[in-house]
């Protein structure tokens, strides 16, 4: 589940963590539509996501996580690790 909750943060654009307390390994396909899906021109192909046609009227992340998994993505507050840089410079020859 830590890899699902890792692949979910790249598409939901957030960090994503497993509180599911469950392991092992799963086999499943989760079929949803991109918040921005580019509009298509004219005698272009249908948009797709590998090689699958993306559906413009299909639910969105959230919801086909909830409804094709049964799992439910909970936006919490809590600390994240940042990295603060306070200052750079160019590097001087030696």
């Amino acid at each position: 589940m830590a890899q699902v909750a890792n692949t979910l943060s790249q598409f939901a654009g957030r960090i994503v963590l497993d509180k599911t307390g469950l392991s092992g390994n799963y086999d499943f396909t989760l079929m949803w539509t991109p918040d921005q899906v580019a509009q298509r021109p004219p005698g272009a192909p249908e948009p797709s996501f590998n090689g699958v046609p993306i559906d413009p009227n299909g639910p969105s992340l959230f919801t086909a996580v909830q409804e094709q998994l049964g799992l439910k993505l909970d936006s919490q507050r809590g600390p994240v690790k940042v990295l603060v840089i306070d200052r750079a410079e160019r590097p001087t020859e030696n």
